[in-house]
């Protein structure tokens, strides 16, 4: 399989990481052999049809911060459309930075990998949550896979998990915690007292908040998850603009001790139903499985044969996130075999 990788950040290197890492185990298991192609960045590509060797690719990125710099098959200023419309590939892995205003530049190369009857597997929130039935009706129309796992809870699987391990089931509802940095600023603070600006703080400091944390902590990251869930497990045809948000940055460390003195815990919580598309804080129980720390993710299915079914996960990492991508490349490689 002949993969182009969009975008070589955190997530576009854990890819060519995990790739390297199982490369004998792929071709052992399920006698695939994934070829990186081509990588894009700000500062041009990396092409070679042979296929890139993933150890350069990571040194590369490391040693120059330009994906450009790649020795022999380097090539700065090549945009990423140019990429997809000269190299011969069989899926797309679109891991380009998210951006909530527009979608783009994901949702060009989405759609332009789908009409050339490319399959797509991508981490990125920004078109699924603002034009998702717009990809999807694409991916149809093509013939193409379209796969997103990793757009959601990074390592923790649930798109998946609804549409395979659930397959007899009706989903009813979708709610859960769903951004890890939120989660890990409101388990500080429950454990040590600390306020909201110090905690923040600590998070940025360690690298678990960005700099500018906004999208996390107002809610808007998990508000696209919310979007992605009700379009692919529930079938609803909404967007951002659909949800209800409400951030925690107005959440006191006394708010807090008083959840707790009487035995609760305050969590930002995603939900998706045909009755309600919301992020808020709200009160959950300390013994629930929304009692989770640090920067877990949880989600719970609502199902009429199993009822409740929750799964927990790591909900960012670079390896993590790959993990749910390296999933769905074996799922398209399934299909395609």
């Amino acid at each position: 399989m002949k993969i182009i990788i969009l975008g070589f950040g955190a997530v576009g290197q854990g890819v060519a990481r995990v790739l390297s890492m199982k490369k004998e185990y792929l071709k052992s298991t399920y006698d695939l052999n994934p070829q990186i192609v081509a990588v894009t960045d700000r500062s041009g590509a990396a092409i070679n049809v042979n296929g890139l060797d993933e150890e350069v690719l990571l040194e590369t990125k490391n040693e120059t911060g330009k994906i450009s710099a790649y020795p022999e098959y380097g090539a700065a200023g090549v945009s990423s459309l140019q990429v997809l419309e000269d190299v011969d590939y069989d899926c797309l892995v679109e891991v380009t930075p998210t951006d909530i205003e527009d979608g783009e530049p994901a949702r060009s190369h989405i759609l332009k990998a789908m009409g050339d009857g490319k399959d797509v597997a991508t981490s990125n929130k920004g078109p699924l949550a603002l034009s998702f039935q717009e990809l999807a009706s694409s991916a149809q129309e093509n013939g193409v896979e379209f796969k997103f796992e990793a757009s959601v809870g990074g390592a923790m699987p649930i798109i998946n998990f609804a549409h395979e391990t659930l397959a007899g089931c009706s989903i009813e509802s979708v709610y859960g915690i769903l951004n890890g940095t939120t989660n890990y600023i409101l388990s500080r603070m429950a454990n040590e007292g600390s306020s909201y600006e110090q905690t923040l703080t600590e998070a940025q400091e360690m690298g678990i908040a960005e700099t500018d944390p906004y999208q996390d902590v107002e809610g808007i990251d998990a508000a696209c998850k919310i979007v992605i869930l009700a379009n692919s497990v529930l079938n609803l045809p909404v967007t951002l603009k659909d949800v209800e948000v409400e951030g925690i940055s107005r959440i006191t460390a006394e708010s807090i001790a008083l959840a707790k003195k009487e035995g609760l815990l305050i969590k930002l919580i995603g939900e998706a139903s045909p009755d309600a598309l919301e992020v808020s804080p709200r009160l959950v129980p300390k013994g629930s499985p929304f009692a989770v720390e640090g920067t877990l993710n949880v989600a719970t299915l609502k199902t009429d044969l199993a009822d409740d079914v929750t799964v927990v996960g790591k909900g960012a990492g670079s390896v993590e996130t790959a993990s749910a991508i390296l999933s769905d490349i074996l799922s398209i490689w399934k299909v395609r075999k």
